[in-house]
């Protein structure tokens, strides 16, 4: 089964977090691949460096072009980055290269950018690639003051989309967070997902060493329920 990695914010972890679980199905024999649909902030080459993390943390060997179809040179909102470099998002194309990458490999681990109600053009945002795809999500939730709504209103938008929460992370942003433990309690006593596991402030990120913190058991039961239904 393949996932889509969402966040409750920018910048709280789901290329970590994506890489990790690369690494983790990798480990198991699973033939798995990394999708970037949208990328912003790309370098001379016009590749961007979450992509290409995801690329390499992938046991399936893909062109670039497959796994990052829209990248743009601003580091900003994918709709404002599309419009600046005359292009619009289509979800087709994204579509396209996705049923490419699941054909040629068993899971697809698909990063979104951004939070999960970011546009990607100018009817269209996250929500709407996800549904199209089918997949169930993985929310990164950022851990540092405000996280608890933020990872509320993320569960809440994935229930009234249609879509199922398989699980969650709990990245650890802030090295001083007030009663950490008090806040992951709360949320597991409001999110009905399971939580995969916690990853612990660090100043030198590796997504080898992630991936043994993720308990990725827990979505496979969750996948057998579903077959059983």
């Amino acid at each position: 089964m393949s996932y889509f990695i969402t966040g409750t914010d920018t910048g709280v972890g789901k290329t970590l977090v994506s890489c990790a679980l690369l690494h983790a199905f990798a480990a198991q024999g699973v033939q798995v691949v990394g999708f970037k649909p949208v990328a912003t902030g790309c370098d001379e080459h016009d590749h961007n460096d979450d992509a290409e993390r995801l690329r390499a943390a992938s046991n399936v060997l893909a062109t670039y072009g497959q796994i990052n179809p829209y990248c743009f040179v601003r580091a900003i909102a994918p709709h404002l980055a599309a419009r600046y470099s005359g292009v619009r998002i289509d979800l087709s194309r994204i579509l396209t290269c996705y049923h490419e990458l699941s054909s040629q490999a068993e899971e697809v681990i698909v990063e979104g950018a951004g939070g999960f109600l970011v546009p990607l053009n100018e009817k269209q945002d996250s929500t709407d690639l996800a549904r199209e795809l089918d997949l169930q999500i993985i929310v990164v939730v950022g851990m540092r003051l405000g996280c608890i709504n933020h990872a509320l209103l993320t569960m809440r938008v994935i229930a009234d989309c249609g879509l199922k929460c398989a699980g969650w992370v709990a990245n650890v942003l802030d090295a001083e967070m007030p009663a950490l433990k008090e806040n992951i309690e709360a949320l597991q006593q409001r999110i009905e997902a399971p939580l995969l596991g916690v990853v612990p402030f660090q100043s030198s990120v590796d997504a080898r060493t992630v991936a043994g913190m993720l308990d990725t058991s827990l979505l496979q039961k969750d996948e057998q329920i579903d077959q059983l239904e």
